[in-house]
């Protein structure tokens, strides 16, 4: 099969689907991988590293669209994508359709088979989202912790105050994570490292067992109002809520998101899905944030972009097998995990409705 890679076009979204060396396992199965000119370069991959291999570099998307059947991605499809994208093709990557109801209703007229990297569930785990979200929760500290500081709009407060030492009388801070999930539980692993104090709220009972286990110091709670009452004392909220394949349940209200004290930070790892708070709305890394009712908030969609050297081997370790499925003959009848990873098909649309 003719597999291509395109490169990404969102702002600062860094990511390649397939590393060099994730291509060769590809063109090892008896495929012809073929990748957009500069598709790996922000991921440190020059054409010249992709050609050694076999990969053929094609000079344009157009060209990409049109010598390939089966589309790999990291984000989902953009103006310029849409362009190229017919009936024939089987599009991969992540697509987040809950939330984005015009780009499902494009992709269905357009007749496009598109599956989606966060519709891919294996024993009750979703794995090609569980590296992005552990780094996204573990990126959410770090920009929150940056955003807190006062240039950047924030209170002023150092997350974990100066030294373990020098703790008597300095405010650490207070973290407070929605959701304890692989995202959630890496923020909030982090956060109580640097010495905050660190509040996790989940409803799901194991998954807030799995985080006593690796830290009893992370104050865990399942009361939605026992969680909401914090709100005015946290300095950082991070929100990682997940419905596989629904729009992220909007849990903290307008009303409820003014009790935050001015310059406190909202990080909103779940924008992708819609975002967990009211006054989310999708921004990317040309303008990461905005202000509202006295809260910094960042909610960049693509929040791994901005490591893509690292997102990108992530990925890469774990896609190829999962594409070479896609591969072969009546997948579709013969793979359930890859047939309920399919959100649209011959103009259905599977997922948000």
């Amino acid at each position: 099969m003719n597999i291509g890679v395109a490169k990404e076009i969102k702002p600062f979204e860094g990511r390649v689907a397939l590393s060099p060396e994730a291509c060769l396992r590809l063109i090892a199965q008896q495929h012809a991988v073929f990748i957009e000119q500069g598709a790996g370069l922000l991921s440190g991959y020059p054409d010249t590293e992709y050609r050694q291999l076999g990969v053929l570099v094609c000079s344009s998307a157009q060209e990409l669209y049109q010598r390939c059947e089966l589309i790999i991605k990291v984000k989902e499809p953009v103006a310029e994508d849409l362009d190229y994208l017919t009936a024939k093709h089987t599009l991969f990557c992540f697509l987040h359709l809950a939330a984005n109801p015009q780009l499902a209703d494009t992709l269905a007229r357009l007749g496009v088979t598109a599956l989606a990297f966060e519709s891919v569930m294996e024993n009750k785990q979703l794995p090609l989202l569980k590296p992005m979200s552990q780094i996204a929760g573990r990126l959410a500290v770090q920009i929150g912790v940056n955003l807190l500081q006062l240039q950047q709009g924030g209170k002023g407060l150092m997350l974990g105050g100066p030294s373990d030492e020098a703790q008597q009388g300095v405010d650490s801070g207070q973290v407070l994570v929605l959701g304890a999930g692989s995202a959630g539980s890496q923020a909030a692993l982090l956060a109580s490292k640097m010495g905050a104090k660190v509040f996790v709220f989940d409803q799901y009972a194991a998954a807030l067992d799995g985080i006593k286990q690796l830290d009893p110091a992370i104050q865990l709670l399942d009361d939605p109002d026992e969680c909401r009452d914090l709100l005015s004392t946290t300095d950082l909220l991070i929100a990682a809520l997940l419905i596989p394949g629904e729009r992220s349940p909007r849990f903290i209200s307008r009303t409820q998101l003014k009790s935050m004290q001015a310059g406190s930070v909202l990080v909103d790892i779940s924008v992708d899905q819609g975002g967990c708070v009211e006054t989310t709305r999708a921004t990317n890394y040309q303008q990461p944030t905005y202000v509202e009712e006295g809260v910094v908030h960042f909610c960049v969609s693509n929040m791994p972009g901005a490591v893509p050297r690292t997102a990108t081997q992530a990925l890469s370790a774990l896609l190829p097998d999962y594409i070479q499925r896609l591969t072969l003959n009546n997948w579709y009848e013969n793979d359930k995990i890859m047939r309920n990873a399919v959100n649209i098909k011959a103009g259905e649309i599977f997922v948000g409705r």
